[in-house]
């Protein structure tokens, strides 16, 4: 990866309180528990999304939450990188993935959007998939729930201490990416989580 350019970590979400605790904004939670790690706080409104800086272990880190909804997402992470001139190596883009289990984080360096609405618009914009992305599981909707009622529902009571487990490995895995490479990441971090495929009695809310 180059040096001494930033590295911008964005993570996908919906913007508003009524958004917060949904599944859809997993990308959003890891941002901001990166933010808690490395005690920052989000004043900046920044090419559309709120961000946050600092340096780790001698690298400068740019943590963004895009404040278009999701599926505009990639106005503001187009902007950012154009800003910053960074190239496509110093950028991890956070989301939710319905195909992988609860617990379980992936990081790739490229791929498509799995229908992710937020992919979706970056790839779109930026006109490649060659990116990292570090996907953060959320399994399938139970019984008859379509996909859409699923992601825009709350992580219940019972699931979040999985999800907080995810989040910790994840930001582990963020701050890897920064210091030590992608795949470095991937070889640390892409194994099993400690979720499981149902979420146990999560989805019975």
């Amino acid at each position: 990866m180059p040096e001494n350019l930033p590295f911008l970590i964005f993570g996908l979400g919906n913007p508003g309180h009524e958004y917060r605790g949904n599944r859809h904004n997993f990308g959003f939670m890891l941002i901001d528990r990166l933010a808690v790690r490395l005690n920052l706080r989000f004043s900046r409104l920044q090419f559309k999304a709120l961000t946050a800086s600092c340096e780790y272990a001698g690298h400068k880190v740019i943590l963004a939450k895009p404040q278009t909804y999701m599926n505009l997402s990639g106005q503001s992470v187009g902007a950012l990188l154009r800003f910053y001139k960074l190239p496509l190596t110093n950028l991890l883009v956070a989301h939710d993935d319905l195909d992988l289990p609860p617990g379980t984080i992936r990081i790739r360096p490229d791929g498509g959007s799995a229908g992710q609405q937020g992919m979706n618009s970056i790839i779109e914009r930026l006109g490649t998939d060659e990116f990292a992305r570090i996907r953060l599981g959320i399994g399938h909707p139970p019984g008859q729930m379509q996909a859409p009622d699923y992601v825009l529902r709350d992580f219940s009571n019972s699931e979040m201490t999985v999800v907080s487990e995810t989040l910790n490995r994840a930001v582990d895995a963020a701050l890897t990416f920064v210091t030590e490479g992608l795949d470095a990441a991937m070889n640390k971090y892409n194994r099993q989580g400690i979720g499981n495929r149902e979420w146990g009695i999560g989805n019975r809310e």
